[in-house]
């Protein structure tokens, strides 16, 4: 795997522009979205740019592999190193679906009142997955439960209804980029805030929502 890949991206002023990776920055960067999406409390950042390159390069490997004398050692080694991504894809995909399921009407309200510069949460087909959950849910409540009820009690409030992802819960991290002046909110009322450095390469453990910013701009990785 020598080749380059083109990643579509953003310039800084909101423009699209190419990111050329080779296929090893490539599986960095899903091996880094697998891990934030694995131990973040709430559903990040859609990268659906991220699984289409690593499919192709999937797809490419396999078939450099068809190619490939029979018998040559490299043949079981790059079978590995592909079952090995197919894992981390997989897993990747099923972590972001077991939090669309868990926290579906917090998932679709904040995919509707996003701007338009936002990035969304959503894939398109992750988009149609969480709108029909939401609506196989609605009508599973209304035909099991809500018809019995009285008139008053036959509708239900889905996003008081399913809890939010716990924002306050602490999480793990490694600096990638230094971070200055990073206002940490008190955990009593008898304290004060407090702003604290964050200095490259090193680990803490803080509350999700102070680092949120920083885990969706990539200068700290969950761990």
């Amino acid at each position: 795997m020598t080749e380059e890949l083109d990643l579509p991206g953003q310039d800084s002023d909101g423009g699209s522009e190419e990111v050329v990776l080779t296929p090893a920055e490539l599986i960095e960067r899903l091996e880094q979205a697998w891990m934030n999406e694995k131990f973040a409390p709430d559903l990040l950042e859609s990268k659906p740019e991220i699984v289409e390159c690593v499919m192709e390069q999937l797809d490419h490997m396999e078939e450099n592999l068809r190619r490939a004398k029979k018998g040559d050692l490299k043949i079981s080694i790059h079978r590995m190193e592909m079952e090995r991504i197919r894992y981390v894809l997989s897993s990747y995909l099923r972590c972001r679906l077991m939090k669309i399921e868990k926290f579906f009407p917090h998932v679709l309200e904040k995919e509707k009142t996003r701007h338009e510069e936002e990035p969304s949460s959503l894939s398109p087909e992750e988009f149609a997955f969480a709108k029909e959950y939401m609506a196989n849910t609605e009508t599973y409540l209304r035909n099991v439960a809500l018809k019995h009820m009285p008139p008053n009690l036959q509708k239900v409030d889905l996003l008081r209804s399913v809890p939010k992802p716990d924002l306050d819960s602490y999480v793990f991290l490694r600096v990638k980029e230094r971070q200055e002046n990073i206002l940490v909110e008190p955990e009593t009322d008898e304290q004060r805030d407090y702003v604290i450095d964050l200095e490259e390469g090193s680990q803490h453990l803080i509350r999700y929502k102070t680092i949120a910013p920083l885990v969706a701009s990539g200068a700290v990785q969950l761990i």
